[in-house]
């Protein structure tokens, strides 16, 4: 079975969430069973949702077959990952930082001046 599963649909609502993602939410028809079978598959797994109001046509499909996923397997990229540990930090000790986006700006600040410093030249 193929991973890729296209299924005609709308977007029909989205919400924004705290930590800065989204939640897409679909209507489709009724389902194949074959697009039913990669939708119970992909359950819980992350990949790459393409919208297009027109048909895919069959160079799209390739280029989205060969696309990479660089989640962990609770589908948050490394930069996710590295930002929800650094909130966690800063509730734990906001380092008088009154907001997390100034703390989150501050501490990225330092990470890159420190590895900037063990460069040579």
């Amino acid at each position: 079975m193929s991973k890729l599963f296209i299924i005609p649909g709308q977007l029909a609502t989205f919400q924004s969430l705290k930590d800065r993602t989204l939640k897409l939410i679909f209507e489709t028809g009724e389902p194949t069973p074959d697009q039913m079978a990669g939708v119970m598959y992909s359950l819980q797994k992350a990949g790459f949702i393409a919208f297009n109001p027109d048909p895919f046509k069959e160079k799209e499909k390739a280029m989205l077959t060969d696309l990479k996923v660089d989640f962990d397997d609770v589908g948050k990229s490394k930069g996710q990952r590295l930002r929800a540990v650094l909130f966690r930090c800063w509730e734990q000790d906001n380092q008088g930082h009154e907001s997390f986006q100034y703390y989150y700006d501050q501490y990225l600040e330092k990470i890159i001046t420190h590895y900037k410093n063990k460069l040579d030249g």
